[in-house]
């Protein structure tokens, strides 16, 4: 009776421990297959084929196990749910995140604590399913294990069809299996769907005489969204910050509008964003990205290149082979490695904001015009250290100043034991990577330039809370007013900060390739040189 007990009870903390986690409450309580399970395995004669049944068991509630941590991880970083259909080769960023955040020998080590933990709780699980001294076949033991086992099988049954007489109880194993195989489903037909959308209606390559002969720098802010702006919990600073860099540009006569668009992820994938910004099309998972480059897609890269400029693409955080760029064409990809920063790394941030914009303009501008894509990465989480903004640009030089800040403040695994904490680092870089960009704005942009600045995707719900909108800021800045009539047209209001609103309202980012093709292509450039 007690072994019974026991194991129903393990099994059953093992599948809702991680529900917990997901929805943030002690629901549900019971987990029916737990109750099934358990006296159902205990009443099984011993024998060989008792052994591999225990074991596909094991498996299973393994498996169950690990996907629901998976999506509660999920949601925790990206708030939305596991979709093992496009997820798997996350694994290696995860990896990858965490060599950033405490190094590589902790990430080995927590990586090799998981799979000693996982294999820890398989074997309890498989001693207390299959005891070596196989279990009483008799007495109260065996009625209490066969009275359990017709309750708990009927209720499982109720609850199948969806007659819930606890409200406490669920089949957690069951509703996994049951979502995960849906979402294989609908993937599987919406990647046909994709495919053949681009295949039958492509968007073609278009040259841009409005923007001809012009310097085109889309610069992306890490984990710049619209909570930063509309959050009492982060806007005091930034509010000012905005306000400041809006009087600057307007002492150097430079205009600037700004507006919000809604990025396809939250919480991480960058990539991602950068992927439906360039193309004009939606890429909100890893296999749309990797079908649409396969696929020979134009993107803006091409648009620019038919108009006339050199394609460059700045990327400090790359720090592997980027087979991507290649596949997007730019004609001089900037890597981690290509840049000379003699600075310390600061947990994942490879090098600060302020030394990629300097080196950007000193060595990579040039006079030809030019299209960057540039994407800035101090305000990627862990958001530690927060760096002072440099006035005097000339000290930045090789970053070999920025030395004392490597142990500077409290580590990432300190600073994340405190959620108001994080969120106070989360609002300070952020502050610091807009800050940077105004100011570099204020060095870069005039008549012949026009500078997009705007945030890859909201932070993880764990920053913005579970119903934030996606929406990001989007600053438009030249000292050509008339290239910024079209985004007025377009709902973008004059300052640096945008209407807040509505932020679910926002158009999808992918409409900003769509926007300068329309605006600034041949049929807009005749329109106005028409009398």
């Amino acid at each position: 009776m007690r072994r019974l007990l026991i194991t129903a009870c393990a099994l059953n903390v093992l599948l809702v421990a991680p529900l917990w986690w997901r929805f943030g409450t002690l629901s549900p309580l019971i987990a029916w297959e737990a109750w099934v399970i358990a006296p159902a395995m205990l009443l099984l004669p011993a024998g060989r084929w008792r052994r591999w049944l225990g074991s596909g068991v094991v498996s299973a509630l393994a498996l169950a196990t690990a996907t629901n941590l998976g999506d509660a991880a999920t949601h925790t970083a990206f708030g939305r749910s596991l979709n093992l259909y496009l997820d798997v080769p996350l694994v290696r960023s995860i990896y990858h995140l965490l060599v950033g955040n405490v190094g590589q020998l902790a990430a080995i080590c927590l990586m090799l604590l998981g799979g000693v933990l996982l294999i820890g709780v398989l074997w309890l699980m498989l001693r207390l399913l299959l005891p070596a001294r196989p279990p009483t076949r008799r007495g109260r033991a065996r009625n209490a294990a066969v009275v359990l086992l017709v309750v708990s099988s009927s209720m499982a049954l109720l609850e199948v069809n969806h007659y819930r007489l606890v409200p406490q109880a669920a089949l957690p194993m069951v509703a996994t299996a049951r979502f995960q195989w849906e979402q294989v489903v609908d993937t599987h037909r919406a990647r046909q769907a994709f495919t053949a959308q681009l295949e039958e209606t492509p968007i073609a390559a278009q040259v841009l005489p409005g923007l001809a002969g012009r310097n085109v720098l889309l610069t992306f802010i890490e984990s710049y969204g619209v909570s930063a702006l509309k959050d009492p919990r982060y806007n005091r600073t930034l509010l000012l910050t905005l306000e400041d860099l809006k009087r600057r540009l307007s002492q150097r006569d430079l205009h600037v509008v700004s507006g919000l668009v809604a990025s396809p992820i939250r919480g991480g994938q960058s990539w991602l964003a950068h992927a439906t910004t360039l193309s004009g099309r939606w890429i909100d998972n890893q296999l749309w990205y990797r079908l649409m480059l396969e696929s020979g897609h134009s993107t803006m890269i091409d648009d620019f290149r038919a108009s006339g400029q050199r394609t460059l693409s700045v990327m400090p955080a790359i720090t592997l082979a980027w087979p991507e760029g290649r596949a997007y064409g730019f004609d001089q990809i900037v890597a981690a490695k290509d840049m000379p920063y003699e600075g310390p790394p600061l947990n994942w941030v490879t090098m600060p904001d302020q030394f990629t914009l300097d080196y950007t303009q000193r060595e990579l501008l040039g006079n030809s015009p030019l299209f960057a894509q540039i994407a800035l990465i101090s305000s990627h989480a862990p958001w530690t250290p927060i760096l002072p903004v440099l006035e005097n640009w000339s000290l930045v030089g090789d970053g070999s100043l920025y030395a004392p800040w490597e142990n500077a403040g409290d580590p990432p695994e300190v600073i994340w034991r405190d959620l108001e904490r994080i969120r106070d680092h989360y609002a300070w870089s952020v502050d610091y990577a807009v800050s940077v960009a105004g100011r570099w704005a204020e060095r870069v942009a005039n008549e012949q330039t026009l500078l997009i600045v705007l945030g890859d995707h909201q932070p993880a719900p764990l920053i913005t809370g579970d119903e934030a909108s996606a929406a990001v800021p989007v600053h438009i800045i030249s000292g050509d007013p008339a290239l910024l009539d079209p985004f007025k047209r377009r709902g973008f209001v004059e300052g640096m900060l945008p209407p807040l609103a509505h932020p679910q309202e926002a158009p999808r980012m992918s409409q900003l390739r769509h926007w300068l093709q329309q605006d600034f292509g041949p049929a807009a450039t005749s329109a106005r040189t028409t009398p």
